[in-house]
């Protein structure tokens, strides 16, 4: 009886499934018009598709019936492989199933419910196969009368079940593949005939399309669209362009979830194979708690052609943390590291459910084998512009709202709650533990799905219908959502109903209409960094280098460029009704980048910007720099925001809600936003309750503590040292230098030793890194600070072991600091982050300190700064406002290299700065506030070069006191 396919438990499973292949087979058996090799192959499918959904399902409920069997003495067998054969067989035995009745009374049933809907969806499938067969072949290409067209292979669960376990399927001829699609495809005629309407500039073989279809009542069929690399320069710039096309139809439409498995790359042409999730509507929401500006902001983003699933941008969802699904990005050694559970010493008994490494597949909606976007995504912003003008023309000349208008009775889908969201749920459901007692893990789902309505108005809150959605659950399926376009009002699961009635075509192009189709192209342009998980590196095109550097009237220029960029800053925020105020920009996460309302973080977010308008304004006060209207109210505004996160944190704390903790780190998380606080005390833009929100933000660091990932200055807890131990100075209070010297000892512990001195390893770099962000001269300067502080010796003596590692790492061929990353063979790296400028800065800091880590360093750096570090980027992070601050000090410690001078060189930034613009890396015309990524820090060290300022140091921490 055992099953003939794979899976460690297949083997347990045949009298499980065997009687409902069987029936499938019977029934099929009576469908006239299918040869007996095709009913075989339809068999065949349902049978790898049931067994492989039922495993998945039961998996972990065998394991533990295998562990108790062990346990029991139930299994008799001389080895351990011999008694998981003996389990095998039990398993398989009849009445097994039966007797686990008592122990999961619901299980049984479910499976068999799912079986036979499954079972019941293939036989569907071959009787529309039977029928349709002549006009199928015609849209593939296949001629009846020349050549065969049995049908060979069959693959079902070519996407989510829905629908009492409709999926997708693949079905196979000797010549030809086609597609079944269990749902209406008029949607998909619809937009073809829309983008044969507007896009008459294209030539056919480059216009993006969807795949031709044959429309029947309630389900259809495609031609199968293979994947196809690009052959040339000139088809991956066609691509990338018709890309952009798909971003502007799409923003028309209301377009949504086209994530890397709903368009594939076929040569130069995008084609979407998923199209039914059209005019998605987005309810207004309850406030966050956050402010106006924040909300309005949220809002922007997710009505921007973001929300189409196109443009990389990284998951916030727990198990999809960090993960770019979008068709574009998804790029290749661009993923976080990922786990996937899987059985662990399947074939013994001692079988148990662990996690492997998760190597994703190749994209294929990528063009290419490894795509550099950099060199594309103008062609990305110039494919949206060109099909927007289009769209625009031909509104003017009243074409489009009769084309919009068709869409009017195609049955659309929305996707209310994530696809990864519902799994997680489902996997709840199917926990042993859950199974034993549905009742109770039903009731937990619900409150679950209910938590999500009150934070996500597209949600359902409905009792009915989140009950209706769990039931879907249950039973196998991914709960589904549709309507027609011009009904508007949702019918989902066993008849439930959600949202209002409304037009949602009509509603679609009004929107549009009315868009900032301007703030869409910038958002294009600030995506291209989500794709990267090495922002700071990966390659742009960089700075022209300056035609004329002159030195005349050098302080007036220097003091315009930082006005200019505060105004630029002041005009891009968004500004709520209830006097706060935010930007939208890429936002560096944990786990990579995010275009979204700026985060509560120093690095790339909202403490960083306050920070700049506040120290831009102390400079006007003092005459050291141009006054610019509104950056009063804007402070005022910004730090409201930043009160209100605080605020509403605490209350969610008090009120018992279970947070997770941010990250410990000094340029993102806990301690940034107290180091943040702090200063701006110092520079006399708060009061008091400054120490009292930097105490609240200390006392969450211990929690964070366990949770960090990396053991970083950036994020990790090695960057919570300082500020602690600068609020232990501020208030004279102990128990913040206690939790520093707790930290000390984890980095301590956690230290890695290598031939020479030790580093510190990371998530996606075992065996560690050098430079300041996330390496060795980072956490070791956090070291030497808490020596320094409290005398803790051991702390003393690793500081000084990750330095020997840092210096081993120096390469007097080419005169540089190795980048550990392995980006290329031999690379030096040269900014804040990675390479000289941190590594120096960081020296330099302890030795103004009295502890003199090596008086080599900072001419080494200088040099190498100056010859590699130039001419990439203006950040303080990774270009050359960072740069700046290196030469700075080798200036000012008479070790600048050689025929460098203070005037020259601040002349060759100026000049760059008005030939160029300010740029920030790859999105070179997307504008960031932030202090370290963006555009603001550039504004900020404008204000520093100035001899007379004292404003704090963004990169060494400068103490708030």
């Amino acid at each position: 009886m055992a099953s003939r396919f794979s899976g460690e438990f297949a083997g347990a499973l045949g009298r499980l499934v065997s009687p409902v292949i069987a029936g499938l087979a019977a029934r099929l058996a009576a469908v006239a018009g299918l040869t007996d090799r095709e009913r075989a192959a339809v068999v065949d499918a349902a049978e790898r598709a049931v067994v492989e959904t039922v495993h998945r399902k039961v998996s972990r409920v065998l394991l533990l019936e295998l562990n108790a069997a062990r346990l029991s003495g139930r299994l008799t067998a001389e080895d351990s492989h011999g008694r998981w054969t003996e389990f095998l067989a039990i398993a398989d035995e009849p009445g097994f199933w039966q007797a686990l009745d008592g122990r999961y009374p619901t299980l049984r049933h479910r499976l068999e419910t799912m079986m036979s809907r499954r079972a019941d969806a293939a036989l569907a499938m071959a009787r529309r196969f039977a029928a349709d067969r002549s006009a199928l072949m015609e849209l593939i290409g296949v001629s009846i009368d020349s050549g065969p067209c049995e049908l060979r292979r069959v693959e079902f669960g070519a996407g989510d079940s829905h629908l009492g376990g409709q999926s997708v399927a693949i079905l196979e001829f000797a010549h030809a593949k086609a597609v079944y699609k269990p749902r209406p495809v008029d949607v998909d005629l619809a937009l073809n005939r829309l983008l044969g309407t507007v896009l008459t500039a294209v030539p056919a073989a480059e216009r993006i399309r969807v795949p031709n279809v044959l429309v029947r009542d309630n389900y259809g069929w495609s031609e199968h669209i293979a994947h196809v690399y690009c052959a040339s320069a000139a088809e991956l710039a066609a691509f990338y362009r018709g890309v952009g096309h798909w971003l502007a139809v799409m923003r028309l439409l209301g377009g949504s979830d086209l994530h890397t498995e709903n368009v594939i790359a076929h040569g130069p042409v995008p084609i979407v194979v998923d199209c039914e999730t059209l005019f998605s509507t987005i309810p207004e929401g309850s406030p966050s708690g956050l402010g106006d500006a924040v909300d309005t902001a949220a809002k922007l983003v997710d009505e921007t052609v973001l929300r189409v699933g196109m443009l990389p941008n990284r998951g916030a969802a727990l198990g999809w943390r960090g993960v770019d699904s979008s068709s574009v990005g998804a790029l290749p050694d661009e993923q976080p590291a990922g786990q996937v559970p899987v059985i662990v010493d399947a074939g013994s008994d001692r079988a148990r459910l662990g996690f492997a490494a998760a190597v994703p597949e190749p994209a294929a909606s990528l063009p290419n084998p490894k795509p550099v976007l950099a060199d594309h995504w103008e062609g990305v912003a110039a494919g949206f512009s060109e099909a927007t003008d289009w769209l625009l023309s031909a509104d003017a000349d009243g074409l489009l709202e009769p084309a919009i208008s068709a869409f009017g009775d195609c049955r659309i889908r929305m996707v209310l709650r994530a696809t990864d969201v519902y799994e997680e749920v489902a996997r709840m459901l199917w926990h042993p533990v859950s199974l034993h007692n549905e009742p109770a893990a039903v009731e937990r789902a619900a409150e679950l799905f209910a938590q999500m309505a009150e934070q996500s108005a597209a949600a359902p809150g409905d009792p009915e219908a989140i009950a209706a959605e769990i039931t879907d659950l249950l039973e196998g399926d991914i709960p589904y959502f549709g309507t027609t376009a011009r009904v508007g009002r949702l019918t989902g699961p066993n008849g439930t109903h959600w949202l209002p009635e409304q037009d949602l075509a009509a509603d679609a192009l009004a929107r549009w209409r009315g868009a900032d189709l301007e703030f869409d192209r910038r958002i294009i342009r600030a995506t291209l960094v989500s794709a990267y998980l090495n922002a700071d590196w990966t390659p742009s095109a960089g700075l022209r280098p300056p035609t004329a550097v002159a030195t005349e009237n050098l302080d007036r220029r220097r003091r315009a460029l930082a006005a200019e960029l505060v105004r630029q800053v002041r005009d891009s925020a968004t500004w709520g009704a209830d006097g706060t105020a935010t930007w939208i920009a890429p936002v560096l996460s944990l786990t990579g980048w995010v275009v979204q309302p700026l985060s509560p973080d120093l690095y790339s977010g909202l403490p960083g910007v306050a920070l700049v308008l506040a120290a831009y304004q102390r400079e006007a006060d003092h005459g050291r720099a141009d006054p610019v209207d509104g950056v009063p109210a804007l402070l005022d505004a910004t730090l409201r925001t930043m009160r209100l996160a605080g605020d509403h944190a605490a209350k969610l704390r008090a009120d018992g809600v279970a947070l997770r903790p941010r990250e410990p780190g000094g340029w993102v998380g806990l301690g940034s936003e107290l180091w943040t606080w702090l200063t701006l005390r110092h520079l006399g833009a708060v009061g008091d309750e400054a120490v009292e929100r930097a105490r609240t933000l200390a006392a969450l660091v211990p929690d964070a503590i366990g949770d960090a990932e990396e053991y970083e200055l950036v994020s990790g807890p090695a960057g919570a040292v300082v500020p602690l131990l600068q609020l232990a100075a501020v208030t004279g209070e102990r128990r913040w230098s206690d939790i520093a010297s707790h930290i000390g000892s984890v980095l301590c512990d956690a230290a890695l030793p290598r031939e020479v001195g030790v580093t510190w390893p990371t998530v996606r770099w075992p065996a560690g890194l050098g430079g300041c962000a996330h390496g060795a001269s980072g956490i070791g300067w956090a070291l030497a600070r808490l020596a320094l502080a409290t005398g803790d010796d051991r702390a003393a003596a690793t500081a000084g072991a990750a330095f020997a590692f840092e210096e081993s790492c120096y390469d007097r061929a080419v005169g540089g600091w190795l980048d550990l990353r392995e980006i290329e063979p031999g690379l030096t790296a040269n900014a804040w982050c990675h390479g000289s400028v941190g590594i120096a800065l960081t020296n330099v800091d302890l030795t103004r300190r009295g502890l003199a880590v090596a008086d080599h360093v900072l001419p080494r750096a200088a040099v190498a700064a100056l010859r590699d570090g130039m001419g990439w980027n203006h950040t303080l992070c990774h270009g050359e406002l960072g740069v700046w601050e290196l030469m700075d000090a080798a200036l000012r410690a008479g070790c600048a290299p050689e025929g460098v001078e203070r005037e020259s060189f601040e002349a060759r930034i100026v000049a760059g700065l008005e030939e160029n613009g300010a740029i920030s890396g790859m999105a070179r015309e997307a504008f960031s506030p932030a202090i370290m990524s963006g555009l603001g820090g550039v504004a900020y060290q404008l204000l520093r070069m100035d001899e007379r300022s004292d404003l704090p140091s963004v990169l060494t921490l400068s103490d708030p006191f």
